[in-house]
C-alpha cells in the first residue's frame, strides 16, 4: 500500500523536477546562447530554461532539507542573474515553517495544482482497436512537435511558435519518449512520458480539433503505461489544475490526489 505521505511527495516532486532540468540541458545544447541550465541547492532542483518558461522554477523545496534563508538567498540570486522571476511549486509536505519562511521574504501564491499518482499494474491483454499507438521514430520530431502544438494552440494562435519549439525541445530530452496516436492512419494526437527512479511522469497530451472525442487520449494514456511498467516504474503521475477535465479525466483513469500544490513568487 502507497501512504501520501512526505516520502511519496519526495518521488513525485523529484520527477517533475528532473524532467524541468531536462528542458534546460535540451535547450543548452541546441541554443547554447540561451545561458539555460540549472542547480541544486537546499535539496531543489532549480531551472532556469528561459524567463518565460514554464519550466524556469524550483521543485522540491524544503522536501529534503530544511528550508533557510541561506538556501533561499542562493536560489534567488541563481534566478535574477538570469533576469528571471524566483517561483517554486511548493508541496504541503514542505511544512507550516517553509511556508512561513517565504511569506516572510515577500512571496505570495500564484498558482494551485493538483498532483495526481496510480500504481502502474501488468497491462491487461490488448483488444483490438481502430486506434495505433507508438512511440515516433528519431525522424518524426519535427511531425510529433506540429501535431503537439496543434492540440495545445486551436484556441490560442499566438502561442503556436512557442509550443512548437517546446515541442522540439521535448523531444530532445533525455529520459523522455514521444508517442503519436494515429486514427484511420491520421496522426491525431500526442503525448510524452519522461522517467525518473521509477516513477512516469505524463504530459503533453494533446488533440487535433478535427479528431477530438475518439477516444485517442485513452489510447495514448494505456500505451504509455504500458511503456512505463516495461521499463521498471512503479508509479504514474500527472498534474492538473483542481478540478479541471484533466483532473476529472484523470480520476476516471484511477488516479488519486495526491496533494494540492502551491506555486509562490518572489514579489519586488
Amino acid at each position: 500500500m502507497i501512504f501520501t505521505d512526505l516520502a511519496l511527495s519526495k518521488r513525485l516532486e523529484r520527477a517533475e523536477g528532473f524532467a524541468c532540468t531536462q528542458y534546460a540541458e535540451a535547450r543548452r545544447r541546441q541554443f547554447p546562447e540561451s545561458g539555460a541550465e540549472w542547480m541544486e541547492c537546499g535539496g531543489a532542483w532549480a531551472t532556469f530554461d528561459g524567463v518565460d518558461s514554464p519550466c524556469t522554477q524550483t521543485f522540491g523545496l524544503g522536501l529534503f532539507e530544511e528550508l533557510t534563508p541561506a538556501t533561499l538567498d542562493r536560489i534567488e540570486a541563481f534566478f535574477q542573474s538570469h533576469g528571471a522571476p524566483v517561483m517554486h511549486e511548493v508541496s504541503p509536505f514542505a511544512g507550516v515553517a517553509a511556508l512561513d519562511l517565504l511569506c516572510r521574504r515577500n512571496y505570495r501564491p500564484i498558482e494551485l495544482s493538483s498532483v495526481l499518482y496510480r500504481t502502474i499494474e501488468p497491462p491487461a491483454a490488448e483488444s483490438p482497436s481502430a486506434i495505433a499507438v507508438r512511440a515516433i521514430g528519431d525522424d518524426e520530431a519535427e511531425l510529433w512537435s506540429r501535431i503537439s502544438a496543434r492540440g495545445w494552440v486551436h484556441d490560442h494562435p499566438e502561442l503556436l511558435d512557442f509550443m512548437t519549439q517546446f515541442g522540439a525541445l521535448t523531444v530532445a530530452r533525455v529520459g523522455s519518449v514521444c508517442f503519436l496516436a494515429e486514427a484511420g492512419g491520421q496522426s491525431g494526437a500526442a503525448g510524452v512520458l519522461c522517467m525518473n527512479e521509477g516513477v512516469a511522469l505524463l504530459g503533453g497530451a494533446a488533440t487535433v480539433p478535427e479528431l477530438r472525442r475518439r477516444g485517442l487520449q485513452s489510447a495514448l494514456l494505456a500505451e504509455r503505461l504500458r511503456y512505463a511498467h516495461a521499463h521498471s516504474c512503479d508509479l504514474a503521475m500527472i498534474v492538473a489544475l483542481p478540478g479541471s477535465d484533466s483532473q476529472r479525466n484523470a480520476e476516471r483513469k484511477g488516479f488519486q490526489v495526491a496533494y494540492t500544490r502551491t506555486k509562490w513568487q518572489l514579489c519586488g
